[in-house]
């Protein structure tokens, strides 16, 4: 991106960062796995995404961001402060947009969504339809996850996050505010502004699942996104998952291009936990049964995952999303073993045994 490509909404952040060059490669690799495409001239690192441009001065420590529109606008700020909050965190970070949309407080990836519909797919898997205004950005930005926020029995009233002026959310205080969950959109209609989300109905301290216990048509849920890096394109995958990750699973098969080929695993606590997936796509699914096996404690799905042997010739790509252990195994061997790197494996815990669960659905 140069100067003269910019157009539409401009805006940049003064960055009072000494080390960043010390972790530059790292916020770079990040941004890339949002599919950006990278490039250097020099001491200035540009990225091009679909919706607009960034670039880092090293020189000069400042950041840039420009797009055609708000929404990918404020996309590029959400991008690249929580970039450098991650990496740069040490450095206590002061990020402050001037520019375009500098005094904007509504925070463009948060909806406020209304239940339309609750229903049972299992036994322990329910499916509810939130109706929202504007869901669009949720297809455009290409990730299937969003943070729900939810309210509860000490905050049954809880006022929404507000945008920062460094283009993250603001949260209210403790007593207003809602709790936090990622679940995955299982289905998006953009032209009757709905999303279909899966809630696994389990035991346990999970706010999720205990709000999807008691849901009912009218009740209200905030939610933000989306959330989590993109899966690459490919031409085959090896997909692997317990029941948290199934709903991210399913819809993979049933979006992805039906030229696709692979494999893919589901753990389930018992052949009542199959449901009907829309299998779009050449890729094999094969289910497994713990069959009285606790949640976390079986062993086979990330075994049979790690036996596939990947193409020689073909694009291919590894996601598997699952309890922490697992997730571990998986990604310790598709990146130590065999070699492969973030370009070609998203290995993601969901939940972990004895703690509340990382994501729900």
């Amino acid at each position: 991106m140069s100067e003269a490509s910019a157009s539409g909404l401009v805006c940049e952040a003064r960055l009072n960062l000494r080390n960043l060059p010390l972790y530059i490669d790292r916020i770079a690799e990040r941004l890339q796995s949002f599919d950006a495409d990278a490039s250097q001239e020099g001491q200035r690192l540009d990225f091009r995404f679909a919706f607009g441009g960034a670039s880092f001065d090293m020189e000069r420590l400042v950041m840039r961001a420009n797009a055609a529109d708000r929404d990918g606008l404020a996309r590029l700020k959400d991008l690249l402060a929580t970039a450098v909050e991650v990496y740069a965190k040490d450095e206590n970070p002061e990020i402050v947009w001037t520019g375009d949309l500098a005094g904007e407080t509504r925070l463009a990836q948060f909806r406020e969504m209304v239940v339309t519909q609750v229903g049972d797919l299992t036994p322990h898997m329910r499916r509810i339809r939130f109706a929202g205004e504007d869901l669009e950005r949720f297809a455009k930005f290409g990730g299937m996850h969003i943070r729900m926020l939810f309210p509860t029995r000490e905050v049954p009233d809880p006022l929404w996050p507000m945008l920062g002026g460094n283009g993250l959310p603001v949260w209210p205080s403790d007593d207003r505010r809602p709790v936090a969950r990622v679940y995955t959109i299982r289905a998006l209609d953009v032209a009757k502004d709905v999303i279909d989300v899966d809630f696994l109905i389990h035991p346990g301290e999970s706010v999720g699942a205990a709000w999807a216990m008691q849901a009912a048509p009218g009740m209200k849920v905030g939610i933000m996104g989306p959330v989590g890096r993109p899966v690459r394109p490919a031409s085959w995958y090896v997909l692997g998952a317990d029941e948290t990750g199934l709903p991210a699973l399913a819809r993979l098969l049933e979006t992805l291009p039906a030229e696709t080929k692979g494999v893919a695993f589901v753990e389930i606590a018992d052949d009542g936990e199959r449901q009907e997936i829309d299998n779009a796509t050449g890729i094999e699914l094969h289910w497994l049964a713990r069959n009285g096996v606790p949640a976390g404690e079986d062993r086979r799905l990330a075994d049979a995952v790690c036996a596939v042997a990947w193409p020689q010739h073909d694009s291919a790509f590894g996601w598997f999303a699952a309890e922490a252990a697992a997730a571990k195994i998986v990604r310790e061997y598709w990146r130590d073993t065999l070699g492969f790197g973030r370009d070609q494996t998203l290995a993601a815990a969901y939940w972990r045994r004895g703690a509340a669960g990382l994501m729900a659905g």
